[in-house]
């Protein structure tokens, strides 16, 4: 409610008689056109940059004047002034009084609202104004209401009483606030309503002795909107957040969600914000879940925060945690999901100046699953690098360098100090129709390792120095024609080549830090290293090659490209054995990349992406997204496939595979999207596993947005685990997790809270499917 529109009492009031405090004019028979009505909103015009000092003019039938005493006009009498203008049957100013009172269905509207009254009085010496069975609507944002008496006493303070407000439009009683009586303290932006309840229908739903609402752009501490809904899962929800204002530059909103089948849960986040930058405060807490009462007091954590000071420094840190592995599976967060299977807990320190740069990081890891290994803790890292671009002509010059400490509570894993310096140079080359490079790199690094009781020292040692040397020379070209085959486009061609050195050197005594193999798809095949991090270092001498071709119509936006690429070995040893052939032999190829992007009359767009193995004549990963766009909505239809060996020969030394998967990863998934109208919207979505022959999910939602209320339903059904594991397949049952909720709630006001209603986890996900230049 923090945009409570102060005009229920204030601009109303306000507006209500203007004319006493200077002249009046007839109007002219043959110029009526500032007697037009103006009920629409006129915020934005400047026909009256100053109402006040706009002169005003009087329209009547009739005027009746006794010296001294009073003036009266009478019959379709209409006064304006800039945007505003009143209309009544009568208005009467009493001299002696000095006060105006204007009779007979009095309307009123100044751009921002519109009044109708039975009478208004305002006295020019209190300057106390009073309005008598009045109806009111706001012009420029959702809201009406009705008062049968109403009072300014002062310049910023109103009384209202037996008063109403509602965002629904003229004749929809869905839902309307009434109050006794309503105080209004401009001075204070604030509105303080006695027994106010909430009628929806015409039917009482809740009743509280006082309610006190910010009006203005002023935060003020006080409840929010509530939201209700039920689920199957947790069964009737009602949740109640309260806003803390407590500074300007920081707040505090907790919400007391109660769920009928696990019990209540109190959720807090704190925002602030510094000359170091914002950050939040999110925690979430349930003393006990019925559901799960062996798990005892269940919690949920995370610290964000970002930010730069003084143009150099830079700070983020960004930490999770939550109470055990079940939570998110168990329990609806907003810091994670159940597909998460890590919590990451980091911090990072940083200077940078203009060629070179400092930073200090520290890292963890919350582990949410029962299998994998355990990442190592960087505790912490320090980064120093240096840049020096132009050198000389067409030389760059860099240094990278850090000082790394990892620690770790796996049994059979070292800890380490790892320094690491690695000096650089570029050639750099470039036109408009291409480029080339070459770059030349020394990379040394020194471990000390800790080797522990359980760690054997014949597979690593404890002091180990290694230096390699890595050559990177690439080159590409772009040709343009106009196409023949498609009258009015323009075609590119963009080959590239890329021959990358790195001698091979014996690193089985270095253990993995913080080193995991890069994504491999066409852009992978030019990469200088095979490897995230540098604890191994994987040997090259090959050459990749590719093209990208891309086609443009009249308006040169990007229709169409098609990219694909290969690596030829010079070395067949230094190959990774991803797959062999029927002899057990590999060829000098790595497996076909192939990427592609099309957008069909901005209505039709597919992406697809395939990496084909020529030794297996097989496909190791590939996949495909095709989707088709309306104003109204869209549906989507993506596919994703990854062999079994593949798994095996990239992460098969990291992960147990076959308590993963058994023939691979091959899953479908369809998701749509549509508006059947302005108020009726449905989204459902569906992803099997072709590998299991089960469905992972599948959702429904059908969601009714009106001006001023809404309803959602929403049905999933999730995989949520195997009975009695994955790893007895095919001789274990999925466990499904159903759940049907119900979300209502109101609009208008400053919110639209809940109508957004939750979809699931979506295990796949929307995949935008075009990532074209435009």
């Amino acid at each position: 409610m923090s945009d409570f529109p102060r005009s229920v009492l204030a601009a109303s009031i306000s507006a209500a008689l203007f004319i006493p405090y200077t002249y009046a004019d007839s109007i002219p028979e043959n110029d009526k056109s500032q007697s037009l009505v103006t009920e629409q909103c006129q915020v934005d015009t400047s026909a009256a940059p100053d109402n006040f000092n706009q002169p005003i003019n009087v329209e009547a039938d009739k005027l009746e004047a006794i010296n001294g005493d009073k003036a009266t006009y009478s019959g379709n009498v209409v006064v304006t002034q800039g945007n505003k203008r009143m209309s009544a049957e009568t208005v009467t100013l009493h001299q002696k009084e000095n006060v105006v009172v204007a009779q007979g269905n009095v309307n009123f509207t100044d751009g921002e609202l519109k009044t109708v009254s039975d009478k208004a009085t305002n006295n020019l010496t209190t300057d106390e104004v009073t309005l008598e069975n009045t109806h009111y609507q706001f012009l420029c944002k959702p809201g009406r209401g009705d008062a049968v008496y109403v009072a300014r006493t002062g310049k910023a303070l109103y009384k209202i009483e037996d008063g109403s407000i509602t965002s629904c439009p003229e004749n929809d009683n869905s839902w309307q606030l009434k109050a006794s009586s309503i105080y209004i303290d401009q001075n204070e932006e604030e509105a303080t309503f006695y027994n106010p309840r909430m009628e929806i229908q015409g039917v009482p739903f809740f009743y509280l002795p006082v309610l006190t609402v910010p009006i203005g752009d002023t935060r003020k501490t006080g409840f929010l909107y509530p939201t209700f809904s039920f689920g199957s899962q947790n069964g009737f929800e009602l949740t109640v957040p309260f806003y803390w204002n407590l500074a300007p530059n920081y707040d505090l909103q907790t919400d007391l969600k109660h769920m009928e089948k696990r019990g209540t849960q109190l959720n807090s986040k704190f925002r602030y914000l510094t000359d170091w930058g914002s950050g939040s405060i999110d925690y979430e807490y349930t003393p006990e879940d019925k559901q799960n009462l062996d798990e005892g007091e269940r919690w949920g954590l995370n610290i964000f925060h970002s930010g730069i000071y003084n143009k150099a420094w830079q700070l983020s840190l960004n930490y999770s945690k939550v109470s055990d592995i079940d939570y998110f599976s168990d329990i609806d967060s907003s810091i994670g999901s159940r597909q998460d299977g890590q919590l990451v807990q980091e911090a990072q320190l940083s200077y940078r100046s203009q060629n070179w740069d400092l930073s200090l990081l520290t890292r963890d890891f919350q582990i949410l699953t029962t299998s994998g290994n355990q990442p190592y803790q960087l505790m912490p890292q320090l980064t120093f690098n240096y840049y020096a671009p132009a050198v000389m002509r067409y030389l760059d010059f860099d240094l990278k360098s850090h000082i790394s400490r990892f620690d770790t509570d796996a049994k059979y894993q070292p800890s380490a100090t790892r320094v690491h310096i690695e000096p650089g140079f570029k050639i750099p080359i470039g036109a408009t129709w291409g480029n080339w490079t070459t770059e030349g790199r020394i990379l040394s690094t020194y471990y000390q390792q800790d080797l522990k009781d359980s760690v054997s020292s014949d597979d690593y040692e404890e002091n180990v120095s290694r230096t390699i040397p890595e050559l990177r020379s690439h080159m590409g070209l772009v040709l343009e024609r106009d196409t023949r085959l498609f009258n009015g486009y323009t075609q590119t061609l963009e080959p590239q080549v890329q021959y990358l050195y790195v001698p091979k050197k014996d690193q089985s005594s270095i253990a993995r830090y913080d080193t995991t193999l890069l994504q491999t798809d066409y852009y992978g095949l030019f990469r200088s290293r095979r490897y995230s991090g540098v604890d191994y270092i994987a040997p090259a001498n090959q050459i990749s090659y590719g093209a990208t071709s891309r086609f443009f119509d009249e308006e040169y936006k990007e229709r169409l490209n098609i990219a694909f690429g290969q690596i030829f070995y010079l070395d067949k040893s230094l190959k990774e054995k991803y797959t062999s052939n029927e002899d057990g032999e590999n060829s000098n190829y790595s497996a076909w990349a192939v990427e592609m992007d099309f957008n069909y009359g901005d209505y039709l767009f597919y992406h697809g992406g395939i990496q084909y193995d020529v030794d297996t004549s097989n496909v190791q990963v590939a996949n495909s997204t095709l989707e088709y766009r309306r104003p109204e909505g869209f549906i989507q239809a993506n596919y994703r496939y990854v062999a079994k060996e593949y798994i095996v020969d990239t992460v098969g030394d990291t992960l147990n595979v076959d308590a993963l998967t058994k023939d691979g990863i091959s899953q479908l998934g369809v998701v749509t999207q549509y508006a059947i109208n302005k108020n009726w919207n449905t989204r459902a979505l569906y992803y099997y596993d072709l590998t299991t022959d089960q469905s992972i999910e599948w959702q429904a939602n059908l969601t009714y947005i009106s001006d001023c209320w809404y309803i959602g339903f929403t049905y999933s059904r999730e995989l949520d685990d195997w009975n009695p594991s994955f790893s007895e397949y095919p001789n274990a049952s999925a466990i499904y997790d159903n759940n049907f909720s119900v979300n209502v709630g109101i609009v208008g006001f400053g919110t639209n809270m809940g109508t957004r209603s939750k979809y699931g986890s979506e295990s796949l996900g929307y995949g935008r499917p075009f990532f074209l230049n435009n």
